[in-house]
């Protein structure tokens, strides 16, 4: 008998095969859709930009691990890697929108308190009262379309409202005028005077007219005149004053039998001051 028995021999089980890791590439995918969703929204430029950077680097890393075997998900990490390069496009896309906005935000700001003030500029003496306030003003050193009167005095009839952006504002002495029988805002036993407002935009840029507006008060307690409305007064200031280019409009006021003066106020828009003319009646 042989010292040493033979053991018997069993088949071994085969080896399992290694799990597929498929992490990188799903995760680049998830990563790569969310930053090109984030990237469609410019104020999300940013976000687009970090959630890209992951993507791109976590698809080209799925994707080489998939070349090696230790993945499936090829098409994945690829697709994953594509988006997050969209994503960096796209961020890069808003933020020069997004930094162009603020830009011309910054400029509009710019421009608009650049137009806001109005300094005084006498009439030339053919209306009512701008032969004296032009001597007024002169006297004081002043000249037209300096900053003497900018926070003291009121314009008169045929003084011009010019502000820092060269936009000016003109009105003329009231006339007095007769009310047609369907006028509105006359009250029987006022009477009613006319004024022809002008804007000159000697500017460079284009001005809506379209937000130019007009009150008025009348008498030494201040009351308010009714703006009146039929077939000859009554109109508005409408679409856009072009640079270089004039618009006019006639107003018509109803004031109280004995009132001596009339305040108009013009308000161009929300960026330059309301300028006011005290007009003797």
């Amino acid at each position: 008998m042989s010292q040493y028995t033979q053991q018997p021999q069993f088949p071994q089980a085969p080896t399992p095969a290694a799990q597929a890791r498929n992490g990188l590439g799903t995760a680049a995918l998830i990563l790569g859709i969310i930053g090109a969703l984030s990237g469609l929204i410019p104020f999300f430029f940013w976000l687009a930009g970090i959630l890209g950077v992951i993507a791109l680097i976590m698809g080209l890393a799925g994707r080489g691990r998939a070349k090696r075997g230790g993945a499936t998900n090829k098409g994945v990490a690829l697709a994953g890697a594509i988006l997050g390069l969209i994503s960096l496009i796209m961020s890069v896309v808003g933020a020069v929108i997004l930094f162009k906005a603020v830009d011309d935000a910054v400029k509009d700001i710019d421009k608009a308190t650049s137009g806001s003030s109005a300094s005084k500029e006498p009439g030339d003496g053919s209306a009512k009262g701008s032969g004296k306030d032009k001597g007024k003003n002169q006297g004081k050193g002043g000249s037209a379309g300096s900053d003497t009167s900018k926070d003291a005095e009121t314009l008169e009839a045929g003084d011009s409202a010019v502000y820092d952006d060269k936009l000016t504002v003109t009105m003329s002495a009231p006339e007095a005028y007769t009310p047609g029988e369907y006028a509105i805002g006359h009250t029987k036993g006022n009477k009613a005077y006319k004024v022809t407002v002008v804007i000159d935009n000697a500017g460079k840029e284009k001005f809506d007219a379209a937000l130019v507006t007009a009150e008025a008060r009348a008498g030494k307690d201040g009351v308010k005149a009714e703006q009146i409305f039929d077939e000859e007064v009554g109109e508005v200031f409408t679409g856009t004053v072009m640079p270089g280019k004039k618009a006019t409009a006639v107003y018509a006021f109803d004031t109280p039998a004995d009132a001596e003066n009339l305040v108009v106020e013009i308000s161009p828009d929300f960026f330059h001051d309301a300028s006011q003319w005290e007009l003797k009646l």
